[in-house]
């Protein structure tokens, strides 16, 4: 199955949503923001004709909800597309394994937003609870550094992978996230 993201953390959520699901996943290209990813979806729906497709992407504020989204950006699907809306970022489906994002920031669970797909800014929740965190490490590598421009730290896409990869439960997060058990089930129904 070929896989479409917005971007590298993206990538890491994809293919261990895949691998929850018992899926392979073939080569994944992440497209460095919506923007292009909106503006190549036609051509991967053309290629979802010949083979399955699985494409994610955030809600942000594009849309009031994921349907109308996929509606809006996908009216006429191919058979092998598979369109999934993380709501309203793919970091709100880490914060709904609160915890195991707990342990990995260092930072009490009762911190974690308990309904992560009510927040508007996901990854500036995550983000905000680094900094809260008694490593230095954590703090280091996620949080922006003060005066710098950029929305996250110089390492969050490799630290996040790792947790992503390696102690994030899909299962367990899908318990908090509708969006997230969605996806799972519409993913878990390609299996052969």
């Amino acid at each position: 199955m070929s896989v479409t993201v917005e971007g590298p953390t993206d990538t890491a959520i994809a293919t261990r949503l895949l691998r929850h699901a018992g899926l392979p996943a073939g080569t994944v290209y992440p497209m460095g923001g919506k923007a292009k990813l909106d503006e190549k979806l036609s051509g991967f729906n053309n290629a979802a004709r010949n083979a399955p497709w699985f494409v994610l992407r955030d809600l942000d504020q594009d849309a009031a909800c994921a349907p109308a989204l996929v509606q809006r950006l996908l009216p006429a699907p191919a058979r092998g597309m598979h369109l999934r809306i993380s709501v309203h970022q793919g970091e709100s489906w880490l914060l709904a394994d609160t915890e195991r994002i707990a342990t990995f920031l260092g930072v009490p669970v009762s911190l974690v937003p308990l309904e992560p797909d009510t927040l508007l800014n996901a990854k500036q929740a995550l983000i905000n609870l680094a900094r809260r965190s008694p490593s230095r490490d954590v703090r280091a590598a996620l949080v922006p550094s003060e005066g710098s421009t950029a929305l996250v730290g110089k390492q969050y896409t490799s630290v996040i992978a790792h947790f992503t990869e390696g102690d994030w439960r899909p299962g367990v997060a899908a318990r908090r996230s509708d969006s997230l058990a969605r996806c799972i089930r519409a993913l878990q129904t390609l299996r052969p």
